[in-house]
């Protein structure tokens, strides 16, 4: 194979990342823009690709929300993955509530995409499970053993941290991302608080 064959094969590969990549980043924007099942038509438009390019690099549209999906995954992790600044438990707390709002608000556009076709695909409904469980995982190992020891409290500071609550904060009672973040502290330091006083 001589230079211009390789450069050409390479060039091509360039043109199929960037495609692939514009397809992506299309549906996220149409989602975050309050489309909640947008289809092939103005996802190709939006990336300016044509319709068979989508189907060229995605063989449906389950396969494109899976993608989606991924890199909203990584999105989360990255936020999950910062260290904490805080040594004390009150301050680590403040910290997860802060942490995990950001994360929930990212994410509530594209959660709300995916349990739209959750029912109709198990890849949805494994990858939900596995970010509770991480998110999970994380409690367990930050939080001190008077906490991860006690499963009332400990359970009830996973549901207070989880995306559910934050949904049900923003979407349903309609608090700002300030006052939800404040209910959330509230409700978590009196749990903590509520526990420790009842052990002494």
């Amino acid at each position: 194979m001589d230079l211009t064959d390789t450069i050409e094969r390479d060039g091509r590969r360039l043109r199929s990342a960037d495609s692939r990549a514009r397809i992506v980043a299309a549906m996220l924007e149409l989602i975050q823009e309050g489309e909640v099942s947008p289809g092939a038509e103005p996802v190709a438009a939006r990336a300016e690709v044509g319709l068979r390019t989508v189907f060229r690099h995605f063989k449906d549209m389950d396969s494109l929300y899976r993608e989606m999906a991924r890199v909203v995954e990584a999105q989360i992790r990255a936020v999950a993955a910062e260290p904490f600044a805080s040594s004390d438990l009150a301050g680590k707390l403040k910290e997860f509530v802060e942490r995990r709002s950001r994360a929930f608000e990212t994410m509530r556009p594209f959660r709300r995409a995916m349990d739209v076709h959750r029912l109709r695909s198990g890849a949805f409904a494994t990858h939900a499970t596995k970010m509770v469980a991480e998110m999970r995982a994380i409690l367990q190992r930050e939080l001190p053993a008077e906490l991860t020891g006690d499963p009332l409290r400990f359970e009830a500071l996973e549901l207070l941290l989880s995306f559910e609550a934050w949904s049900r904060l923003r979407q349903d009672q309609q608090l700002s991302v300030a006052e939800a973040r404040r209910v959330l502290e509230a409700a978590i330091l009196k749990i903590v608080d509520g526990g420790a006083a009842s052990a002494r």
